[in-house]
């Protein structure tokens, strides 16, 4: 099994080698690719070196069976075809093709067997906040259709990217030091403030972000489900947490909820509010699961509940799903 790896010094391409690593990924060749800028860099993986090659259209990709992209949309759309040309499966991290009609859109709990159709050789990889929420609302979905969904999302420094996590550090710094803040990635200040605003605006006062939700989670999911969503950028460094209510065809019960939360594949349920166990960013950071908790009722709506779920976004809602997409195909 030969692998390649595109974007390979971002956060998330340094994930994906930790996770192949974690999970024994099975590789015979493994090679890196990236900008200019990190072309020459040098990496550890399983004992051995390996340096990042520059990003170049040719025939890099000849023999290479499975090539992880995260190096931005653009990259993605300008060499997917030098990627797959030899018969390699893309699985891309970025935006470019999601809601394509012909790349299935992957989160294995949920729609594993979308993965044996891509046509062009390419799965995409939904957007973070999508995957934590979908494999979550899997379970309720199991036992009753969903028909409604209003989020409201917390998302971590890291959902920008290894310089967003380094500029939030650099903040706290700046103010403790009484120095002027340094603001490059964000639209403002995120240190001791929260930014209601993730991506673009879009004509409709949704961002691009929040539309990511609506479109992909049907996609996903097969489903007419609604999907209503609120993204923030919040001070965490690392691992999203999201607030969901759900309206189901059907009256679910906290109890029925619980039970298809323990029940399901890649959740870890932690709902003792007695004992104040619930899921926080602190202590989900670098774990694969999505962890479920807050659950009761929607006591404005019969049909409702809502629960509180959090995950890694550069595990879980990311370079974990596109590597156990890989495991799918392989087995």
């Amino acid at each position: 099994m030969n692998v390649a790896i595109v974007g390979a010094s971002g956060a998330v391409g340094q994930e994906f080698l930790k996770v192949l690593e974690e999970r024994k990924f099975p590789i015979d060749e493994l090679l890196l690719f990236g900008s200019s800028r990190s072309a020459g860099r040098e990496y550890s993986f399983c004992g051995k070196k390996y340096t990042v090659k520059e990003l170049r259209h040719g025939d890099d990709f000849k023999g290479v069976n499975i090539v992880f992209t995260s190096a931005g949309a653009s990259i993605s759309k300008e060499y997917a075809e030098d990627i797959t040309k030899y018969g390699a499966i893309m699985i891309d991290n970025s935006s470019a093709f999601r809601m394509d009609n012909d790349v299935p859109l992957v989160v294995p709990e949920v729609n594993a067997e979308d993965a044996k159709l891509c046509p062009r050789g390419i799965i995409a990889n939904p957007n973070c906040t999508t995957i934590q929420m979908v494999v979550a609302l899997k379970a309720i979905e199991d036992l009753s259709h969903i028909k409604r969904v209003h989020v409201a999302t917390y998302q971590a420094a890291s959902g920008a990217g290894a310089a967003a996590m380094a500029e939030l550090e650099q903040q706290y710094r700046d103010i403790i030091d009484n120095k002027e803040v340094t603001v490059n990635k964000f639209a403002y200040q995120l240190a001791y403030n929260v930014i209601p605003h993730i991506d673009v605006f879009t004509d409709n006062g949704y961002t691009k972000e929040e539309m990511k939700m609506y479109n992909e989670t049907r996609k996903i999911m097969h489903s007419d489900i609604e999907v209503s969503a609120t993204c923030v950028r919040v001070p965490s460094l690392r691992a999203h947490s999201e607030s969901i209510w759900v309206e189901t065809e059907e009256p679910v019960s906290v109890e029925a909820a619980r039970q298809a939360f323990e029940r399901a594949e890649g959740i870890v349920l932690c709902d003792n509010p007695a004992q104040k166990e619930y899921p926080m960013p602190l202590f989900v950071s670098g774990k694969d699961p999505v962890f479920v908790g807050r659950i009761r009722k929607d006591i404005s709506n019969p049909n409702g509940l809502t629960f509180w779920c959090v995950g890694d976004q550069i595990k879980k809602g990311a370079a974990l799903n596109a590597v156990q997409i890989a495991e799918y195909i392989i087995d």
